[in-house]
């Protein structure tokens, strides 16, 4: 048996390709959109894709089942659980089986069986694997998918959070306890392979480890400490992250099913500067250079999403998937980004522009904001002259926040502006100053705003300097 982890950094998933050197055969456990990585891993170990399997509906990528299984003829295995509205939708076209608790199917000498562990969604299962080839009787893994991941186990209140069907939070809750009935039981020395890392927004502490035990997550695991439903209902539901806005986009795409890449338009650079001007009036516009750049001159209206591995993740949160956009980018970096915008449904790219030409044209008018330390600014916060706004988590701003702050979630800036009074500037504060350069842009794009700052090194830099939280 042969194993390979795949991981994309910007959305925190893994994917696995388990191959039979037996039989050649091989087969990608929750595969991403961007399929190249898997074949061509295949094509230098001598193997060949037939199958691929998917433990739920995911919300958080664009799945590459549908592309794995039309464009290279493989075999899906996907959960035939839960109820009538979270059914696959797109499986007719292609070679599939639908596949419930219990059910065993065979890649050659590979064994996989079917558990049923609904809790984060009510169709999620897992497989563990078994290696024939051998000559092995019993399992030596399970692919967990979204139901355990190393140190955490995910979150039961995306259909209710993300795509508004009530009550199913509580509910879910309670499958997940009943769930994790089932995984105490398995032998300790199972390895398990989680669909997740850090950084995900599918539960609210995950390790940045690959992999983990079934006998090491009973000892650590905070989910596995709860012995009364009522306690686990109410911790797992405390303290999860705002679910991203684009996940409810990205569980229809994948019950539908996504489209085909090769079906995507190209999408090609905007040279004329003459033609970048006429969209800047009145188009989306992101900028994707360091915040660091942006912030000393970028042109009027775009938006800062830096290309590091959180673009995904904020691209989702405030890019409107029912308009055009237009990056302002390095070209170099274009096809990095495509596979990226990809990857959460993100396809009406309309063009992109070269960040350096545009500087250098010299056509522009610029803008900047100025960032400002905490002992620079404490004196004008504290006497009121200026509307600290807060884009930091929930969670976070309970912990403790600087006096008379405004709290506004980053992914929820763009749609609660009219809450922000703009007759003094704004000073934008998250934790380390990532997230509040992006709020920054987001707030110097609306024309309302004159002033906007942005404090350096966040709220960590401010309990540094001895200032006050509450």
């Amino acid at each position: 048996m042969l194993l390979r982890y795949f991981y994309d950094e910007k959305l925190a998933h893994a994917s696995y390709l388990v191959g039979c050197q037996k039989t050649g055969d091989a087969i990608v456990i929750d595969p991403s959109r961007n399929i190249k990585p898997y074949l061509q891993f295949v094509k230098e170990e001598g193997l060949n894709i037939v199958a691929a399997a998917e433990t739920h509906i995911h919300a958080d990528f664009v799945s590459g089942a549908r592309e794995l299984g039309v464009t290279h003829q493989a075999k899906l295995f996907l959960s035939d659980e839960g109820d009538a509205d979270w059914k696959y939708q797109y499986v007719d076209e292609i070679k599939h089986q639908l596949v419930k608790d219990g059910d065993r199917f065979s890649m050659g000498k590979l064994i996989f069986e079917v558990m049923h562990t609904p809790g984060h969604t009510p169709e999620s299962i897992s497989f563990l694997l078994t290696d024939r080839g051998s000559n092995a009787d019993r399992p030596i893994g399970i692919f967990t998918g979204d139901f355990v991941f190393v140190s955490d186990v995910g979150r039961p209140d995306l259909l209710e959070k993300a795509a508004g069907i009530k009550g199913t939070a509580d509910c879910g809750a309670r499958a997940m306890f009943k769930s994790l009935l089932k995984f105490k039981q398995l032998p300790d020395y199972l390895q398990v392979w989680p669909a997740h890392g850090a950084g995900s927004s599918c539960g609210k502490a995950l390790g940045a480890i690959p992999s983990s035990t079934v006998g090491y997550e009973k000892l650590f695991n905070w989910s596995m400490t709860y012995t009364n439903e009522k306690d686990f209902v109410k911790a797992l539901l405390e303290g999860q992250p705002e679910p991203p806005k684009y996940f409810s986009v990205m569980k229809q795409i994948n019950k539908k099913g996504p489209a085909l890449l090769k079906d995507l338009p190209v999408v090609s650079e905007i040279t004329s500067m003459e033609q970048v001007r006429g969209l800047l009036d009145s188009e989306q516009i992101v900028d994707t250079r360091p915040s660091q750049e942006f912030a000393k001159g970028h042109v009027k209206g775009a938006i800062n999403i830096p290309f590091n591995k959180a673009f995904s993740n904020w691209a989702g949160w405030i890019i409107d998937y029912n308009r055009p956009v237009y990056f302002i980018t390095n070209p170099h970096e274009a096809d990095k980004l495509l596979k990226a915008l990809h990857s959460i449904g993100i396809e009406n790219v309309a063009g992109f522009m070269d960040s350096g030409k545009i500087i250098a044209s010299g056509m522009f008018s610029l803008e900047s904001y100025t960032e400002v330390t905490s002992l620079e600014i404490a004196n004008a916060v504290e006497n009121g002259l200026v509307q600290v706004v807060d884009v930091r988590n929930l969670t976070e701003w309970q912990e403790g926040h600087i006096p008379n702050a405004q709290h506004i979630m980053l992914g929820t800036l763009q749609g609660r502006l009219n809450e922000i009074k703009s007759d003094k500037p704004i000073l934008v504060q998250c934790l380390s100053g990532a997230r509040s350069a992006i709020g920054a842009s987001i707030l110097q794009a609306n024309n309302d705003f004159k002033q906007v700052l942005k404090l350096d090194g966040g709220i960590s830099q401010w309990q540094e300097a001895g200032l006050p939280i509450v």
